[in-house]
């Protein structure tokens, strides 16, 4: 007795083409996953850390803050023939960087005859700069953290500029493309793939729950 059987290679066709895309994505996704993680393993370890800092502030006491004050007067020439008051503010501030040694991005000033003011900001420092136009007396206060204040305030982006601000913007991005091929892989694992969700689950209910119970 004779029966008609489909070809066992061809009965194979369809898993082994499946197969072989399951090979290719898990190829993939292992292949980001491992790559974008030495891309951003230093990024990692900074963050990791100064939040680790950042949340304990007492423990950089040894690393305090400098506070200096200063006064002085002007340069005559940095103050006459400015007609307009933008023009002041400019070459007071020139005055500054170059003979009292202010760095930092100019975040605000101002002038009202004759007072006024320039403050500047980068991570971890601070100077503001007062000084009276007519007689060209000036007072400067210059704030300096230490080293751990300062990688502190790179790890908020506080007074940091764009360039930093599109290091944190990268730096999450390389994140969440780490976490998500994380679990992809995990999805492919089919030994471990229940206990990998169940954890990953248990961890995201904790993670909500203390968000609940900080808030106020």
């Amino acid at each position: 007795m004779t029966t008609n059987r489909v070809p066992s290679k061809a009965r194979r066709t369809p898993a082994g083409s499946g197969s072989a895309l399951k090979r290719r994505s898990h190829f993939w996704v292992r292949w980001i996953h491992v790559y974008t993680s030495m891309l951003a393993l230093i990024l990692m370890l900074f963050f990791g850390v100064t939040g680790v800092t950042l949340n304990h502030p007492d423990w950089s006491i040894s690393d305090s803050e400098r506070l200096t004050d200063s006064t002085g007067i002007l340069p005559p020439e940095r103050l006459l023939g400015s007609v307009e008051g933008t023009e002041v503010l400019i070459a007071v501030s020139e005055y500054a960087r170059s003979d009292l040694g202010v760095s930092g991005e100019v975040v605000d000033f101002g002038l009202e005859q004759p007072d006024g003011f320039i403050n500047y900001r980068s991570p971890g420092y601070a100077a503001d700069l007062f000084f009276d136009a007519a007689t060209g007396d000036y007072q400067l206060t210059t704030r300096q953290q230490g080293f751990v204040g300062v990688m502190n305030a790179l790890h908020a982006g506080r007074d940091a500029g764009s360039g930093w601000k599109l290091v944190i913007d990268v730096s999450g991005i390389l994140l969440t493309v780490i976490a998500v091929t994380g679990i992809a892989i995990q999805l492919f694992m089919r030994k471990r793939r229940r206990s990998a969700l169940t954890v990953m689950f248990a961890g995201a209910l904790l993670t909500i729950l203390l968000i609940l119970i900080a808030m106020p």
